[in-house]
């Protein structure tokens, strides 16, 4: 906790020393006068940086640029998860617990909204306030979804499933980490100063008006863009380079097929976000005209931008739950996944189109209509290796040994039925056609929700159940978990298939308000999202409470083939006592006298 508080103590030193003190200066060279916006800005670098010195980064790793020793920070013990550690088991239990309390606080927002839609007209909060709700929850939403299975669970099991003692860069991978919490502080301290209410994209010319709130909404979004660019480029490395002997590419665990085709997504794209951003933060703070329209600035460009990396970003979010889902698949249904080669080609296939489908987004635009049947084609294109990854899924299933316990329903009923639905009714959203009437409807509400929610959150649950043993070395109660997937599998179908129909009938998304011959189908889905979010808390507080008090686990609870349960549960610091040597394919069941890897010998014993 000293970490933590000594970093606080430290940013706010090193805003102090350098927000007024660079404003006044820009002041005093003929700029303009003192704006609270200003002072914000330009002392956001300086406190980030006494930030991340404050919480380990000096200590650990800035003394060594200057010649001085560096200092240990805490190995072990609960200290260590407050500090700049560089252990990736360590960081990746900071960002499962990180992004698993902002997934319950977005989700609290969902609430609040669905409280003023349960009625026609004012209920809790006026139009102003329910866009501020609907805007928080939106980016929060959004980085939990990109970070919370990539950053947490990714971390956590990818050098132990390629037979590696860490990931490639420890310290950048801790740095990556500690970049989180400054965008959490700025997306709440956004709240004090106006706030912002443009939803996650923040179109100008809204954007370039707003209240200082949204200057912190944009300085929070590109530090987590600078937290993605560096996760990325250390998953790839860790991948290429750090695989166990004899762990050649076709001998991946389709999980880590997942993180890596995500990585590579998040490394090549991240930063046209935060180019769009930084435009924006210029156009509000030094005059310019990127995206001003009154100074011939081009607001549609801002989109261009925006979605040229959003689009992909769908897909960070959604990749590695595919290799969630399908890892769980294998190992529940006891047979070799299904078409392992085709699945990789999946994911590369999403991978090497998904920068070609930017612009369905912008049908409803105004951008030139020549352009609308090439992002049809290759909006409908991308459904093609996304088809193969989900026959995969269905292949792995049929005629397997199932065995239903938590993860598998997670992953083969709620995780294959939700995405199913997801995947079907984006057809609709793809066609100019139909688009145009669906656009700013439910519709679209309720198909991003099953494709995100309903596919990544689910695989979550299905990742949390399965991999918890080796996380935490405890086992949870299997009749409540099995308890707590059909509660959130039954609450969330009933919660946002109803969607679709309020989108047909022209609901509009991101508004307070609706005719109120809607009204009886809004009180429904209010209700059942109240369920959905006890049933999601309820799940949450069991696993918590299992992590302290459950029954301890054996190394390998679930009988599974792959490198991390191979080891002890928790694994121990470095995780291998040396190398192990792949000698077959990660999931060799029913097939006598194939196995994935031989253990190395410690003091005779194997």
């Amino acid at each position: 906790m000293r970490f933590v508080l000594r970093g606080l103590a430290w940013g706010a030193l090193g805003y102090l020393g350098g927000g007024p003190g660079l404003a006044a200066l820009v002041r005093w060279m003929g700029g303009p006068a003192w704006r609270l916006e200003t002072v914000l800005t330009v002392g956001y670098p300086f406190a980030l940086t006494g930030w991340l010195a404050g919480v380990g980064l000096w200590d650990a790793w800035a003394r060594g640029w200057f010649g001085l020793p560096v200092r240990p920070l805490p190995a072990a013990g609960w200290r260590r998860y407050l500090a700049f550690c560089t252990d990736h088991k360590v960081i990746g239990i900071q960002y499962l617990v990180t992004f698993v309390g902002l997934f319950l606080l977005a989700g609290a927002m969902a609430l609040v909204m669905r409280v003023e839609l349960a009625w026609p007209g004012r209920t809790l909060v006026g139009p102003a306030a329910f866009n501020q709700v609907m805007s928080f929850h939106g980016i929060v939403m959004i980085a939990v979804a990109i970070a919370v299975v990539l950053g947490g669970l990714g971390n956590y099991l990818v050098p132990l499933m390629i037979g590696a003692p860490d990931m490639a860069f420890p310290r950048v991978n801790a740095l990556s980490y500690w970049l989180v919490p400054p965008v959490a502080l700025l997306l709440l301290g956004a709240q004090l100063v106006g706030g912002f209410n443009t939803g996650w994209t923040a179109y100008p010319p809204l954007s370039e008006i707003n209240p200082a709130g949204q200057a912190l909404f944009i300085l929070a979004v590109i530090t987590f863009g600078l937290s993605s660019i560096l996760g990325g480029i250390n998953f790839i490395v860790t991948i290429a380079r750090l695989r166990a002997p004899g762990m050649t590419w076709g001998r991946l665990p389709i999980f880590v097929w997942s993180v890596f085709a995500a990585s590579v997504l998040s490394f090549t794209f991240t930063q046209y976000l935060a180019a769009a951003l930084l435009m924006v933060l210029l156009d509000r703070q030094a005059g310019m005209a990127f995206f001003h329209f009154a100074r011939q600035g081009t607001p549609l460009l801002y989109q261009h931008v925006f979605w040229f990396y959003s689009h992909p970003a769908v897909y960070i979010m959604i990749l590695p739950a595919f290799g969630v889902a399908l890892e769980v698949l294998t190992h529940f249904s006891r047979k070799p996944l299904y078409a392992y080669r085709w699945a990789v080609g999946g994911f590369l296939g999403i991978v090497g189109l998904s920068p070609l489908v930017w612009a369905h987004h912008m049908f409803t635009s105004g951008m030139r209509e020549g352009l609308h049947a090439p992002f049809l084609v290759t909006t409908e294109a991308i459904s093609v290796p996304t088809g193969l990854v989900f026959l995969s899924a269905l292949g792995t299933l049929w005629r397997g040994r199932l065995w239903l316990r938590t993860p598998m329903l997670f992953a083969g009923v709620g995780f294959v039925w939700n995405f199913l639905i997801g995947g079907l009714t984006g057809i609709f959203n793809a066609d100019v056609a139909t688009d145009l009437h669906l656009h700013d409807t439910y519709f679209v509400v309720s198909h991003f929700h099953y494709t995100i929610v309903g596919g990544e959150i689910f695989a979550l649950f299905a990742a949390l159940y399965y991999w918890f043993p080796k996380l935490t070395g405890r086992l949870y109660d299997e009749r409540l978990g099995r308890l707590h997937f059909w509660w959130i599998f039954l609450a969330y179908n009933a919660t946002f298939l109803p969607m679709f129909w309020l989108g047909l009938h022209g609901m509009n998304r991101r508004i307070g308000d609706y005719p109120p011959a809607l009204a009886g189908v809004n009180l429904f889905v209010s209700v059942a999202a109240f369920l959905l979010g006890a049933g999601v808390l309820a799940a949450v507080v069991s696993l918590g409470r299992a992590w302290v008090r459950g029954p301890r686990a054996a190394a390998n609870p679930w009988q599974a083939t792959t490198l991390e349960w191979q080891v002890p549960s928790p694994p121990p610091a470095h995780n291998f006592p040396a190398p192990p040597q792949v000698v077959g394919p990660p999931y060799p069941y029913g097939q006598p006298g194939l196995r994935h890897a031989v253990m190395p010998a410690v003091g005779g014993d194997r």
